[in-house]
Formats: structure tokens, sequence, C-alpha cells
């Protein structure tokens, strides 16, 4: 058997190339964007793409599956419920792909989204039983994937990690994303074991209801052109661009930016909803980062454009994505409204806070939750 892992460090998601180094042929399950990379892997080694296998519907990034298959004339593979409007080999739960002397066995673990599955390695000539499972988001490591995404269900995916959980000890575990957005307590280690996760990962000791309320409560932000992008994975819109695929230079200004901006510039606050409607800057305009390739059209290129978030992150990347497509006059707000709060300066609300706000902020472009308080908002943040 042959296997890699491939890491994006950019989107913090991982993609696999399994090949059987006996038949020759190859699966990729959850390729990247970028598919260049897979061709000299597959050519140096003499591998023969037979199966794309897209273990769901992302959210944060792009799919190459569509793309690799077609190039390779390669099945498409997703779970028989995906919801998506191109043609795909369907598959069911138990169902097992060979690969050589290989096989590849459909766990269903709905939960993060309902159409997830989960592939367990099995070499039959080594062991009978599977010495590896890729996990896609359904158990990340120390994690498991958030289940408010496309139809996703926390109490799905409680009864998912308990199937997983009685795999052995021994089965080493590769999640779909190793940082990200798809979970808010990754550590950023790309593998790990049943076993150790058994042991050490918190959720995975809670019952049912803790697990469940721990699941819904206090979830990260919709990732950077979520909107856009699960469209494009089902085949509604073909928007690939919403991609953030470089990191430009943007300027990173402090709080005093804001009163010495030009009169027409324009405060585009990325948060969500309910974060604008708790407390923003005056004058500021909602436009969250999950929907910002959506609405380009609103944004002028013709005036300045101020980003603005709770701590800086998200409106650092939807200021970046922003130059990526072309808009010149950019900059963001480092701090964002907590550093405006803590400077004494006013916020305008539109919603009182009655009940904290279930929005976790991140302090870093991809894996973790730094929480702290803020009792002005009533709310936890990282900011």
């Amino acid at each position: 058997m042959y296997f890699k892992q491939i890491l994006d460090e950019r989107c913090g998601c991982a993609s696999y190339l399994i090949a059987s180094r006996q038949s020759h042929e190859a699966a990729i399950v959850d390729p990247s964007i970028e598919t260049a990379q897979y061709e000299p892997l597959l050519q140096e080694r003499g591998f023969k793409l037979r199966y794309v296998i897209d273990t769901h519907v992302h959210a944060d990034h792009v799919s190459g599956a569509r793309k690799l298959a077609a190039e390779h004339g390669a099945d498409l593979c997703m779970h028989e419920s995906a919801r998506v409007t191109y043609p795909f080999r369907p598959l069911a739960n138990g169902d097992e792909i060979p690969l050589g002397q290989l096989r590849l066995r459909v766990l269903h673990t709905p939960g993060h989204r309902p159409e997830l599955i989960s592939i367990l390695v099995v070499n039959p000539q080594r062991s009978p039983e599977p010495s590896m499972v890729l996990t896609g988001d359904s158990l990340l490591v120390g994690d498991v994937g958030r289940p408010d995404f496309g139809g996703g269900d926390a109490a799905a995916q409680y009864e998912s990690v308990s199937r997983l959980l009685r795999l052995p000890d021994w089965v080493a575990v590769f999640p779909g994303h190793f940082e990200g957005p798809c979970g808010k307590g990754m550590c950023g280690r790309p593998s790990t074991t049943m076993g150790f996760e058994r042991l050490y990962s918190p959720l995975l000791r809670m019952d049912r209801d803790p697990f469940i309320a721990e699941l819904t409560n206090g979830v990260p932000a919709r990732p950077l052109n979520m909107v856009a992008i699960e469209a494009t994975n089902r085949g509604v819109l073909d928007m690939p661009w919403a991609m953030l695929t470089s990191s430009p230079a943007v300027d990173e200004l402090g709080i005093d930016a804001i009163d010495s901006a030009l009169p027409n510039a324009v405060l585009i606050d990325v948060r969500e909803p309910e974060e604008f409607a708790r407390g923003h800057v005056p004058n500021a305009v909602s436009l969250p980062q999950a929907e910002l390739a959506n609405r380009l059209n609103e944004i002028p290129r013709d005036r300045p454009i101020l980003t603005i978030c709770q701590s800086g992150m998200r409106s650092l990347r939807s200021a970046q994505f922003l130059r990526q497509q072309g808009f010149q006059q950019v900059a963001t707000i480092l701090g964002g409204t907590t550093a405006w709060r803590a400077a004494g300066r006013p916020l305008d609300a539109t919603e009182e806070a009655t009940t904290p706000l279930n929005i976790r902020d991140s302090e870093w472009a991809h894996a973790g939750v730094a929480m702290t308080n803020t009792p002005e908002l009533g709310a936890p943040s990282s900011g």
C-alpha cells in the first residue's frame, strides 16, 4: 500500500492519496482545488487514478474532486444522500471500494453534515481489521466537526462518534481538517489514533446530553465565503474564485484610522449579524465574511474600504480576499471592536444583550479558540 497525506496550510485541510503497489490503482480523498499537486505523485509512481472521493460537501474550501475526476476519467464518489446537481457514484454504508488488494470501506458518519462518510482502509493481506480511518470532518484531533453546516445535527454527530469509538485502539485517524473553522478545539496535529482520542479527548468522554450542549454552545463564525463555496461544491453556483488562495499585503491600521478616514470611506463589519446587532462601531455596514463573495457588487471599488471584526483576524482575511479580487484601497482595523471598546469609544446596538452570544471568535487564522470575557457584550469571545 502507498499512503500520503497532503496538507493545505492556508485552509487547514488535508487530502489523501491511497494506492495499491500491486495493481497501481489509486484513490484521492477530499482533493484540494489545487489539483496540479497530485499529478507528480501519480506520474512518478505510475499510479492510475480510479476513484476521487469527497467525504462530504465542503463549506470552507472549494473541492477539486470534479475537476480531478474528469481529467483522469475516474469515478467521482460521494454518499448517496449528497444533495448535488452533478452525477456521481453513490456510496452507501458498508460499501467497499476495491483498490487492488486494498478495500476502502464506507462508514456513514453524519453529524457535521448529513452526507458525511468516513473511509476505513483495510489491507486484507496484512489484517482483516482496518489499520486506519479517514474521518472527514466527523472525528478531528482533539475535537469533532461542528454540527451547524448544511443540515448537520449534534445528536447524529454523537451517534457517529460512538460508532467510530468501537474501532480498536490501534486504528490511525486521519481527519479532513487539522485546523480551521470546522471545529473549535482542534489541537493542530494532522493525525492521531483511536486509542489516544478515547483517552484524552474531553468530548469523547462525555455522555450524550453534555456532548450535544458542548457542540451547540459557542461555535466559531461561519467561514470566509461559506455561502458561495458550499453552493459551488453542490454545483448550484460556479464560484471557485471565492477561495482565498493568496496572502496579499494589506495595511493593518489602528482604531484611530476610523476617525481619520476619508469622508467617503466605507467601514465593513464582517462579523455575524448577531454580533453586529449587539454592538458595532457607528456608521459601520454589516457584511458577514461568509457572504462576502456573493455580495461583492455591494462594495464600491472607487472608495476606500476598511474591514473590522471582533479582534482582527476575520477582517484581515476578508481584506486579503478583497485585494485578491482587485480592490485596491483596502485596509483592516487591528484589534477590531474589542480595541474600540477598550479605548472607551461608543458602540451602536440594535439588539439588547439578554443572553450570551453563541459565537466564538478565533485569535488565529485557523486553529483553536482563545477565550476571554467581554461583559460589555454579555458574551464570550477571543477578542
